[in-house]
């Protein structure tokens, strides 16, 4: 019987972490679209005059992928790792830990939950930037895959930041000082193969450059690299989150210390 995933608790751990979402609806929807938007504007506007003239698409339409994917990283994490946190810094991860759930139903929960919430604001930031700038998706069905693949990705990736961090501080320290560098320096705003050597050469070391590119064929149908080298970097990086969070709930590490 242990085997059968116990979908009550899974369900009942969802749904309280998709209603924090409406509780704090300013920080978890209104703040990421607004930000999305004020790039969108400043630099769809500000740079399109001097960009457009080397691309096949305008400026606003170029950097509508980079974007996306630059709220579904930070965002998908840490929805995530305060997500699992607060059960361990108010104590009730205990509670979670004797109960029927194993750690798939966990998974479902908080993951699941910071998911679906990395598409609900997804959906809003394309509606909003539907408004703003004219783009096209090249390849709606793989957009969609790819975005949702991205999202459980990072929502794995911040459970366990969550369950790492034994402070506020440490929530903040992975998405505000190395993915949000990485993603504006991953080809957010540009191509890399506007760069001279040797920064492209360097930028191949970021891993945020195959997400924002595998992004980027979805709606434009073409970018810097293959789509079958971004899926294939995304969903190595995803076995890996997974094999983590197995290892750390068989032995224990961070959750009954």
């Amino acid at each position: 019987m242990s085997s059968i995933i116990n979908f009550r608790g899974a369900l009942a751990i969802f749904r309280n972490e998709l209603m924090r979402m409406f509780r704090t609806i300013f920080g978890s929807i209104l703040a990421p679209v607004i930000t999305t938007s004020l790039y969108l504007v400043v630099f769809g506007a500000a740079m399109s005059e001097q960009v457009e003239a080397t691309m096949d698409v305008s400026y606003g339409a170029f950097i509508v992928p980079g974007l996306l994917m630059l709220t579904l990283l930070s965002e998908s994490t840490s929805n995530a790792s305060f997500g699992i946190y607060m059960p361990k810094f108010t104590g009730a991860i205990y509670e979670l830990l004797s109960a029927p759930v194993g750690v798939a139903e966990t998974l479902i929960g908080f993951v699941g939950a910071a998911v679906v919430k990395s598409l609900i604001l997804a959906a809003i930031i394309l509606g909003t930037a539907a408004l703003i700038v004219d783009y096209e998706i090249a390849h709606p069905i793989f957009a969609l895959g790819y975005i949702i693949l991205v999202a459980a990705t990072f929502s794995l990736f911040g459970f366990i930041i969550g369950l790492w961090a034994d402070g506020f501080e440490k929530l903040q320290v992975v998405p505000l000082l190395i993915l949000m560098p990485l993603t504006f320096l991953g080809g957010t705003f540009y191509s890399i193969d506007v760069l001279p050597e040797p920064w492209r050469s360097v930028s191949l070391v970021n891993p945020v450059v195959y997400l924002v590119n595998g992004l980027r064929w979805t709606f434009l149908g073409s970018s810097d690299f293959p789509i079958a080298v971004s899926l294939g970097f995304t969903l190595a990086f995803l076995l890996l989150c997974v094999g983590i969070i197995a290892w750390i709930f068989k032995s224990g590490w961070r959750l009954r210390e």
